[in-house]
This record gives structure tokens, sequence and C-alpha cells, in this order.
């Protein structure tokens, strides 16, 4: 390092002496929000969560799937009670939502406040609840996945939990809930990490950019740091003063050793952090699996034309008392996914005049399916009983924390360019998770550079979480010792001025 030009030297002082002072706040902040977050999550509702609420489904006179859809071009057709009564919910190609009354087959596309009320009630029974009005997104319905929903009904609970919940004004159902102690926390946390504060919509290029502006400098910041502490540092031959930081006691030379210590997770986390971004797409499939022949059609063009009541009997036979009904289709071969409330799940298919009703797929038939996922071919398939380096859960807390990742899955290899790996899930035929090599890089660039969430790491437990907040608060002191440095550095040129 000390053949460098000069030149080059000075430059790299210079950024990180004045990136620093901006740098050093932005990044003391994510690093005390990331403690935040190791804790509490963002709100969200999980698909247990979701279906735990959902009434029994008790067989009535009820139309046909096929009578209630009308024609109607579905892409998505279910049966569920969210608000005490039951409906069909229907997506339409267009991705607009609307539900059907299973006995008169009326349609309506909004529904009002007393019955958001209804399903936040059955949601939190006996809990007192409170319309408080609509909106159309705020800080925890940034989701896009929330988009068919809107507006959303804000129903306020007076349950121990002061709980907020959001219903969806086109179906009903429970979309969103969010605790007190969660949404103030989450003010030091998520929303604070994330910098939501910039973000102002669902797909908000801007604020995406001002993210990725921000971590990019702040790599910088990192980076000329870790340059300019390895050249202030003397590892053999101590300075006249016998340390090895040529700064007097204080915060500068506090600086500089701290920035040695934790310079390798500080550059890490924000490095990662930067790639949860995407920059550029560089971690985006080149080629997606095709759900829809996967599917083979659509519940508007094929479906299970048995009556809800003959599929609701023929569970009940099995002992399975089901909340929700969803038609679907698997190469082409039309079925019902039945869920109850502890987010169990049969498949009820047509076996010449009687419906059998059965626990998972029979491995060969999803294999066989499976090769219209991509046009390259199937090379491989296992069935996995434990979870591998991509396939696997994490807690509520987690980003991640809302997916199901159940098991036993079969995993399938393809021989596309990107060799892409496709799960899915036994029990209900459902792709689960896809990723190709740039989405298999991204998951080390990110998720394991970011949250150590390796199964070995995860199954620490509170060890893990004891050396996370540990770094974190070693990354935090380095942070504020910069704000300091820069502070003291503004005050004297503001004073020279």
């Amino acid at each position: 390092m000390a053949g460098l030009p000069a030149r080059l030297r000075r430059w790299t002082y210079l950024t990180h002496r004045w990136c620093g002072v901006a740098g050093c706040l932005l990044m003391a902040l994510w690093f005390a929000s990331g403690v935040v977050m190791l804790f509490v999550g963002y709100p969200k509702l999980t698909p247990w969560d979701r279906v735990r609420a959902l009434p029994a489904l008790q067989a009535g006179a009820w139309l046909a799937p096929g009578q209630a859809l009308a024609g109607m071009d579905a892409t998505r057709l279910a049966l569920n009670a969210a608000s005490g009564q039951p409906r069909y919910i229907v997506r339409r190609r267009d991705g607009s939502l609307a539900t059907v009354d299973p006995v008169s087959g009326a349609v309506q596309t909004t529904v009002d406040g007393e019955a958001a009320l209804r399903a936040a009630r059955l949601f939190l029974p006996g809990a007192a609840a409170h319309d408080e009005g609509a909106v159309w997104e705020d800080r925890w319905t940034h989701s896009g996945g929330l988009n068919p929903h809107r507006p959303l009904h804000l129903v306020q609970m007076d349950d121990d939990a002061h709980t907020l919940l959001y219903v969806s004004s086109r179906t009903a159902e429970v979309v969103m809930q969010a605790p007190r102690a969660q949404r103030w926390w989450n003010f030091a946390g998520a929303w604070l990490h994330w910098l939501y504060v910039f973000k102002s919509q669902p797909t908000d290029p801007v604020w995406t950019w001002t993210v990725i502006a921000l971590s990019s400098a702040c790599v910088l910041v990192a980076c000329s740091g870790i340059a300019v502490g390895l050249w202030r540092w003397r590892f053999s031959r101590p300075y006249k003063s016998g340390s090895h930081s040529p700064f007097a006691p204080g915060w500068m030379r506090w600086h500089h050793v701290l920035g040695l210590s934790f310079a390798a997770i500080t550059l890490t986390w924000i490095f990662s952090g930067l790639m949860s971004m995407n920059p550029l797409g560089v971690f985006s499939a080149a080629q997606r699996p095709d759900l829809a022949r996967y599917a083979g059609a659509t519940p508007g063009e094929r479906r299970l034309e048995a009556t809800p009541q003959a599929i609701l009997q023929a569970l009940s036979r099995e002992g399975f008392q089901a909340v929700e009904l969803e038609w679907k289709n698997l190469a082409g071969r039309p079925f019902v996914l039945a869920r109850d409330a502890g987010d169990h799940t049969r498949l009820v298919s047509a076996d010449g005049n009687r419906l059998a009703v059965a626990a998972q797929w029979p491995r060969e038939v999803l294999e066989q399916a499976a090769a219209a996922l991509l046009p390259a071919p199937a090379i491989a398939f296992d069935t996995l009983r434990g979870y591998d380096a991509y396939y696997y859960r994490r807690d509520p807390e987690a980003m991640m924390g809302g997916s199901e990742r159940k098991l036993p899955v079969l995993r399938a290899s393809f021989g596309d360019p990107g060799q892409t790996q496709a799960y899915i899930d036994l029990r209900t035929g459902q792709v689960e998770l896809s990723a190709d090599r740039a989405q298999r890089i991204g998951r080390w660039l990110f998720s394991f550079l970011h949250s150590w969430d390796l199964g070995g790491m995860l199954a620490a437990g509170w060890l893990r979480d004891a050396v996370l907040v540990l770094l974190s608060l070693g990354g935090f002191a380095l942070s504020a010792s910069g704000i300091v440095i820069a502070c003291r550095r503004l005050g004297k040129k503001a004073a020279a001025r």
C-alpha cells in the first residue's frame, strides 16, 4: 500500500472523511434498527393466522362453482366465511377481486364497513371492534400483494394488544394485523431500517434508487475506512507514544480501533443490505417457471364441478373440518384444496363417480406436472424431508417469516442455462419456491451475509441472537464515534468561517 500514488491516498482519506460525515449517522440508524428487527418483525398476516380465524364451513344449499362463476374469467376461486357468511371469492384475469353469494349468485365488488367489522370480530373474538374508516395505503401496508384489496378498511380492536386490523374492501377478509406494540417498535425498527420515510407507494423507483444510492455510498465509506485504518495502523513498530494508532487517546483513537475491530462486519452488513435491493436486477431470474402451464387451466376454464356440499361431506367422512375450499388445477387435472383452522390441507378430486380425499399428491404425478414449469428438461427429482440452504423456514419476525415452507417437498432440478431448482409442496402441489443460479447467488450475498440464516445458525437460537446483538453494538459504537468526530470537525469549520 505504501507504493500507492499520493493522489489516490489523499482522495481515499478525503472520501472517508467527508462521506463519513453523513454516512456514520445513517449507519448508526441501521445498526440500532437492525437490533430491533431481530426481535420485532414488520406487521404481517401469516397464512396460519389467516385460516385460524376463519369459521368452519357448514354445508348449505349452495350453487355449484360453475353456476357461481356464470362465465366469469376467473384465475382463482375459493370459498370461505371470512365475514361470517359463506362467499365465493373470485380473482379475475385482470387481477380484480369480487365475491359471489353462494345462494343467490349475486356478485359484489365492494364490501362495506359493517362487513369489515364482522370479519374483525371473527378474527379476534371477544374484543370490541371500532370502524376507523378506510385507507388506500399507509406505513404498514406498502406490500404490492395488497393492491387488489385496496382501499383497506381500518378496524381498531379493544383486545389486550390493541390490534389494528386491515380488512379487504373487496372480499371482507382480514389481510393484515398490526398490534400496537409492534407498530411502535417498528418506528425504531423496520420502518427506519428500510427508510420507509422515503416510500410513498408499493412500487416506488424513487425510494428504491434512494436506498441503493445511500447503501452504495456507505459501502464506499466502509471500504475507504478500512484502507485508511490499515494505512495508519503500525502492526510491528509502534509510534513514539507506544500506541499502534497515531491518534491521541480520545474519539479519534476509539474510532480507529473500533473501525479495525468491526470493519469486516460493518462492510458485510452494508454490502448485503445493498444486495437486498437487487441493484440493476442482477439477481433476477432469467426465466421464471410458467405456473399457468403447470396448472394447465384456470378455475374459470376447468374445475371440479362437485358442489361444496358434496366436498364438505367427503371431507367430514375423513374427519376433516374445512374452513376454506379453493378450486385449482394441476396439469389440467381439477381438484379442490381444502384447509382447516390448523392450516392442515386435504386434496379432493374426482375418482369415477365418487370424491377421493388425499393427504398429498403421489410423487409421480407432481414429476409429470413439473415438466411444464420450464421449456428445459427436468434432470433430477428428490424428496426433501429436511430443509436445505434455499428452502427453509424463518421465525415470524423475519422478513420471510410469513412463508409456510412445509415438508416434505419435492425438489425439481432443470437443465436450463440458469440451472433452476423448483420446490413443490407434496401436500398442496403448489410451487413454494424457485431459484436459478442468479437468485441462489443473491441468497448468499443478501440473506446469508445479512441474517446468518443457515440451518445450524438458526438452530443456535439465543446464542446467534446474542452474537448478532454484540456485533451490532460494535458497529453502532463505531458509527457513533464517527458522528462525534464529524460534529466536531463541522463545528471547527463553522467557527473558522
